[in-house]
């Protein structure tokens, strides 16, 4: 995945209340960024025709709603997120290994029966606002780190394409998984001096890719800028910096 273009490597979280909000930003960041993500607050206010106005214009979308449920129920909501023609979408690890495996055969078998082109599946891990102690208290006794090798080496095992996890498991975890094309897509991205917000795991642009990261969510950084286009113009920079 070394190959991909700096800019193609931003996902910008578009975590705005209405799709003026989202459809603006989206031209204000065309041709800087490499997607979009929508994620539930969106996808809740505006239904999938957000989706299909972005993917409409020719923007690339991840469709961040992390599908937890029975092997069929998320397999079915994962087809569907294909026929929308997302890019990326995800289920949560959690869920186990016969709805990731399920998941995985729906896409395939409905890629190959309707003709449209596979998206990349993530499995999401351990979400970036966790702690150790807050782990514990959902009776999880692994180390994060352990927990997320143990969810992505699951995944990997059932076809599912790669994680997403904080930037400080990228290391470990190209270190655990010997698939070369697996996928690590990383929120808990921060520009030198940015608010953390409510993540807890961060890293710099720059050194998220060096660590192996392929795609980087941020979103307030950019999209709370006074020059949304300059912020990522800014990061584009820094991460052909890093790769350099």
């Amino acid at each position: 995945m070394s190959s991909i273009q700096p800019k193609d490597r931003i996902v910008v979280a578009l975590d705005v209340e209405t799709p003026a909000q989202a459809l603006a930003l989206v031209e204000k960041l065309r041709g800087l960024v490499g997607m979009f993500k929508i994620g539930k607050q969106l996808f809740t206010a505006a239904g999938p025709d957000i989706v299909r106005q972005i993917v409409g214009s020719g923007e690339r979308v991840f469709l961040d709603l992390k599908f937890h449920d029975i092997p069929n129920t998320v397999a079915s909501a994962g087809v569907e997120a294909a026929r929308l023609g997302v890019s990326i979408f995800n289920v949560h690890a959690l869920g186990g290994s016969a709805m990731m495996r399920a998941t995985v055969d729906a896409i395939n078998a409905a890629a190959e029966r309707e003709n449209f082109t596979k998206p990349i599946i993530l499995a999401v891990t351990i979400l970036t606002s966790h702690d150790q102690s807050s782990l514990h208290e959902i009776g999880l006794e692994r180390s994060i780190q352990e927990q997320v090798i143990r969810l992505a080496q699951l995944a990997n095992s059932v076809g599912i394409d790669g994680v997403v996890a904080s930037p400080l498991e990228i290391a470990p975890l190209r270190a655990s998984i010997e698939n070369p094309n697996f996928v690590i897509l990383t929120p808990g991205v921060r520009p030198a001096g940015a608010a953390l917000n409510d993540q807890k795991r961060v890293m710099t642009p720059g050194d998220a890719v060096k660590a192996g990261a392929d795609y980087l969510v941020i979103g307030r950084p950019i999209t709370g800028a006074e020059n949304p286009a300059a912020a990522a113009q800014k990061i584009s920079e820094e991460i052909e910096q890093a790769v350099a």
